[in-house]
């Protein structure tokens, strides 16, 4: 490890090391301990079911030897294809005390995207909601997976609702059909009523593979990041250190709103919960209201979120009808946290909040702020214990920049995968030096702290300067008037590219170009100011509230090169 700085440990929180003894553990020995030390305590609340840990463990278990019993072998793929329900954290576990490799599958996934997930993780099992069938039914020929496991979301509800849910849902149209033949399609039930019971412990928790775990395949084709038992196990410890809390200090409740199959949904809401013994409740469906109630009936004090669904709760017309001061620790992930916004949800609950750096190569977290100590507003915080953090040059991906110089960030740590499943090239280049080049921008200032500055590949070229949408976001996040905003480089046929502003204004109010490019321009160089401006109802996300800055990009495409073929039409049409 390189020296870390005198300024870097005046930031550490109390008591946090500089270095750590990692245990070098499997994944599912959190929960084997979580059921020894503390079986009564609630691990899942779900509408009327509750789990305790030491059911929860046994229902793992018997999912594992189901596993077993069809022909799982101790490194097969099993993919799960659920939302946030019972089903899905149970089959998770299950799955790993049954040697599988865990392949988390968005239930989004259109044809195309679902056919090369499948061919490239190839799993035996894929555990599927009843609701996605239809999805998958006419691809089975195609996905070249062996057992398929439906479940109905009745199975995640206990009497008497798991009685009158299948009712109103085939009143609603909304009971798909499935043909169970007992072999290559099983009903969940089947698979936990077993009396037999199943777990295996890796013998190399550093190199065994315990997730693929794909990227967002914002560069290109989607890629499985192989995170190994320990790549998730150290992650946890180096959270704990962070967090400063242990299982025996309090049962925490968690509101597990991000979807299990992002890495910091899974992460931060199944597995984080389990190693301090505590519940998770899972949302199913993210709708800003029925989460004020959940927070109302379960009085939950651990959020783990991204800025976006922060930022909707607040903007609830009754939310100061609710009390939000259960919630002690948030973590906020997967985009950057307006600071105007995130000092407002501060006030409203006087909840600690740490907004870190990561991505789903590094488990997720490279960096976070101080929970006790000095938190930096804008910054993503310092590395986490035993994380190294470098600033390389944009030039040649290897040159150590100095202070206060941006370039790009790179990490390596214990919590760095092991590489791509299947594409050793692509992993050399990721992991090259021996560090995790993440393809961000960001610069290290003074006192140790880390800012980014945006993705590479969304930096713009204005007049010959370097221009970051990010620092432009954050100054329309300012203004009054506005919900949500985006910026980003868009083609334009004269000069190449441009910036362009994409706002969705609050409702009741009302704002012109003009407003908010006189905004802009009392903040910004005037080469930083946005050259047009788009008013919308909403802007284009991925379910963990990133807003999809490609999709906008495509849009703006797509419309040059009509505008190009048109006038092309008018020219020939004028010959």
């Amino acid at each position: 490890m390189t020296d870390i700085s005198a300024a870097w440990k005046d930031h550490l929180a109390e008591g946090a090391p500089l270095y750590s003894d990692f245990d070098y553990r499997s994944i599912q020995s959190y929960l084997d301990e979580a059921a020894e030390k503390y079986g009564d305590r609630k691990a899942v609340i779900f509408q009327n079911l509750t789990y305790t840990y030491r059911q929860l463990k046994d229902k793992a278990e018997a999912f594992a030897a189901s596993l077993r019993e069809r022909g799982l072998q101790t490194g097969d793929r099993v993919a799960i294809m659920m939302p946030n329900i019972p089903q899905t954290i149970v089959a998770f576990w299950g799955a790993l005390k049954a040697g599988a490799v865990i392949v988390m599958t968005n239930p989004l996934y259109m044809e195309k995207e679902l056919t090369h997930h499948f061919s490239d993780s190839s799993p035996k099992f894929l555990i599927v909601l009843d609701l996605f069938w239809n999805k998958i039914q006419p691809l089975r020929d195609r996905l070249g997976v062996d057992t398929y496991v439906v479940s109905r979301i009745a199975d995640g509800l206990a009497f008497p609702l798991n009685f009158l849910q299948p009712i109103q849902a085939k009143r609603q149209g909304n009971y798909p059909r499935v043909d169970f033949d007992g072999k290559s399609v099983i009903p969940w039930k089947s698979m936990i009523k077993t009396r037999k019971r199943y777990t295996e412990t890796p013998p190399d928790p550093k190199n065994t593979v315990a997730l693929l775990q794909y990227t967002g395949g914002t560069t290109g084709f989607s890629k499985g990041a192989m995170l190994s038992h320990s790549n998730i196990t150290c992650q946890l410890q180096q959270l704990i250190k962070l967090i400063q809390h242990d299982a025996s200090h309090q049962a925490h409740t968690f509101l597990s709103i991000l979807p299990f199959f992002h890495v910091l949904g899974l992460v931060g809401n199944v597995v984080l919960p389990c190693a301090y013994a505590s519940a998770t409740i899972p949302v199913p469906r993210y709708a800003p209201h029925d989460v004020l109630e959940l927070i109302k009936k379960h009085r939950p004090s651990f959020f783990v979120g991204a800025p976006s669904v922060y930022i909707s709760l607040m903007q609830q017309k009754d939310v100061s009808n609710y009390d939000l001061t259960c919630i002690q620790f948030c973590i906020s992930g997967s985009s950057p946290f307006p600071q105007a916004a995130m000092k407002q949800f501060q006030d409203m609950t006087h909840a600690k909040i740490t907004e870190g750096f990561g991505l789903t190569e590094a488990s997720p977290c490279v960096t976070a702020n101080p929970l006790y100590k000095l938190q930096k507003i804008g910054s993503v915080g310092i590395p986490l214990p035993d994380t190294e953090v470098a600033i390389m040059s944009l030039e040649d991906g290897k040159t150590p920049l100095e202070d206060n110089q941006s370039g790009e960030i790179c990490a390596r740590g214990p919590q760095i995968m092991m590489g791509y499943w299947n594409h050793p090239e692509e992993s050399a280049v990721t992991l090259a030096g021996g560090w995790l080049h993440t393809g961000d921008i960001g610069y290290l200032d003074s006192d140790g702290y880390y800012f980014i500055v945006d993705r590479k590949k969304d930096m713009a070229i204005v007049g010959g300067y370097n221009v970051f949408p990010r620092e432009i976001d954050e100054v329309l996040h300012e203004h009054p008037m506005v919900k949500e905003a985006v910026s980003l480089s868009v083609p334009h046929k004269t000069r190449g590219e441009m910036l362009k502003a994409y706002i969705v204004v609050k409702e009741g109010a009302s704002l012109s170009s003009s407003e908010i490019a006189k905004f802009c321009r009392e903040k910004l160089a005037s080469y930083k100011v946005p050259r047009v401006f788009e008013f919308r109802q909403e802007l284009p996300k991925t379910l963990v509230g990133k807003v999809l800055r490609r999709a906008l990009r495509e849009e703006e495409e797509k419309k040059l090169v009509a505008e190009l073929a048109a006038e092309k039409g008018k020219e020939n049409t004028a010959e």
